[in-house]
């Protein structure tokens, strides 16, 4: 099963970025326009809904998200800063709700729209000189009006992982979580380490287990606003659980037939992560081994 927000179904025409008059060619009664309420999205039957470029605010930017099989450009709209929809949108119930009716490829081009708006939002003004930026590169890049440095999105990357001990899983709840709600433990890569580090440091930090031979398992984009979380596995050296209370709720191993049948919908002492989430991957991964 592939993670979630990945197998994007188009063509990224890296070229058109760097050719304005080709891709204002592009840009005709052909083009589709992704239909956002912000930066939520509006989904039909499974797909996200698009629009002609006749419905592009007058005031809208373009960002250039693709090309499909029929070479259509597929285009988001970026507002002005004081125009409707440049505050991020929080997860809700009824996003998670969307996500979870995406078709995977759908999925992906929503997750690269939703980043890359969400990062030209938060980056109207040069982190060098505090001048003011301006769109270039079809919408993958800022530069700045003054000092013309040029600024690009952002991706962190966070590693998100499961420790294994005897045929058993450590899982943890984050506070705030959905009730009942367990998933593999995760945390940001620091400046100066590996990912392997970054496990190891992760897990002992949060439920105070070492672990050694991490290894890595799959990657997802996670547009919440713009991480790239890497799943991996590592080894547990032992199973003794001293708990960082300002990270976790709570945290427990889990026997490979528990995680087996709880993925399989069946009743079980916590609830899985959604299918769209890389955690679930992870577990599938690990619950399919033995």
């Amino acid at each position: 099963m592939s993670p979630g927000f990945t197998g994007g179904l188009l063509d990224r025409a890296d070229a058109l970025r760097h050719d304005p008059a080709g891709l204002s060619a592009k840009l005709d009664w052909r083009a589709r326009l992704l239909k956002l309420d912000g930066l939520m999205p509006q989904v039909e039957d499974g797909r996200l809904a698009w629009t002609s470029l006749a419905d592009l605010p007058q005031e809208a930017e373009v960002i250039l998200l693709g090309l499909d099989a029929q070479d259509r450009a597929h285009v988001a709209a970026l507002l002005p800063a004081s125009g409707e929809g440049t505050t991020p949108a929080m997860r809700s119930p009824a996003l998670m709700t969307m996500l979870a009716a995406l078709e995977p490829g759908e999925a992906a081009t929503y997750a690269a729209a939703r980043s890359l708006l969400d990062w030209h939002a938060r980056h109207r003004f040069c982190a060098r000189c505090g001048s003011t930026t301006h769109l270039f590169r079809a919408g993958w890049g800022r530069q700045c009006d003054a000092c013309y440095t040029e600024h690009f999105p952002r991706v962190d990357p966070v590693v998100i992982m499961i420790a294994e001990h005897d045929g058993r899983a450590l899982l943890g709840r984050g506070k705030g979580w959905p009730a009942g709600r367990y998933s593999a433990l995760a945390g940001f890569v620091e400046p100066g380490e590996s990912v392997e580090e970054a496990v190891a440091r992760e897990i002992h930090e949060e439920a105070g287990v070492r672990v050694r031979d991490v290894r890595y398992v799959a990657s997802q984009p996670w547009p919440f606003p713009s991480s790239l979380m890497i799943a991996c596995m590592g080894v547990a050296e032992d199973d003794a659980i001293t708990l960082d209370t300002t990270e976790l709720e709570d945290a427990m191993w889990v026997p490979r037939a528990m995680v087996r049948a709880v993925l399989a919908g069946e009743p079980g002492p916590f609830v899985p992560p959604p299918a769209y989430a890389i955690a679930h991957t992870l577990l599938t991964e690990w619950a399919s081994r033995g």
